[in-house]
């Protein structure tokens, strides 16, 4: 199985986070692009970015499926003019509808983090199946990555709380507005120090804690269970 292709972080915190927040703070007003203008074009970055990398990778999946989603009904309701208090309900919706499908998955044979986290593109999934079957820990790992999906589901539901609470403090002009447009600007930034990070270090704790199951029931270290492609 070919693992995905690794991404430019750096490129992708540009093009998903900077340049969008720019274009609706600074070129929103009617001498520049306009509202309307304004909001497709700063929304063009990451939709583009995102059907790129799902045509790159060959594969969809249920999160990155949703993370356009979002992008477009971010678009339809700054379009349409809709009261920005559903921009507060999107927000907060995405990442707790992903919240909810990492749960429901731990009733079906596809659970999400083996999807998210402890994937086979990143880990070595037969080698750390293979030293837990020789130790007999087998059942005890699948308890602890049983565990570790509720705690990445809690990073999920972080994030959709803090989502609101941002939208809602900071989006509180008439969408279809220049102000709108520079609001919602400003939130996208704000969101990447405030939501972005936090929940990120969240899941590098859900990762240790995966990576200690392998070392404590495997006995493989977490270097030594990473694909050797990828070391």
């Amino acid at each position: 199985m070919a693992a995905a292709k690794k991404n430019n972080q750096l490129l992708e915190l540009i093009i998903n986070i900077v340049i969008p927040s720019l274009v609706l703070m600074k070129l929103s007003t009617e001498q520049y692009l306009g509202t309307a203008n304004a909001l497709l074009l700063a929304l063009a970055f990451p939709l583009g970015w995102g059907l790129y990398d799902l045509l790159r990778n060959r594969k969809t999946n249920f999160i990155a499926i949703l993370g356009l989603v979002s992008i477009l009904l971010t678009g339809g309701i700054g379009l349409l003019h809709l009261d920005a208090q559903w921009l507060a309900v999107k927000e907060a919706a995405i990442p707790g509808l992903i919240g909810i499908a990492v749960l429901a998955s731990t009733r079906t044979r596809y659970p999400l983090i083996k999807t998210v986290l402890y994937t086979p593109a990143v880990i070595d999934v037969a080698k750390v199946q293979q030293h837990l079957e020789q130790r007999g820990n087998t059942r005890q790992f699948e308890a602890r990555l049983l565990k570790a999906t509720y705690l990445l589901s809690a990073t999920f539901f972080f994030s959709s709380v803090m989502n609101y609470v941002l939208a809602k403090w900071i989006v509180t002009s008439p969408s279809g507005t220049e102000a709108f447009n520079e609001e919602l600007g400003r939130m996208t930034l704000l969101s990447y120090p405030m939501i972005a990070i936090p929940s990120l270090l969240m899941m590098m704790a859900v990762l240790y804690y995966i990576s200690r199951g392998m070392r404590e029931l495997a006995g493989l270290s977490f270097t030594e269970a990473l694909r050797q492609d990828l070391t």
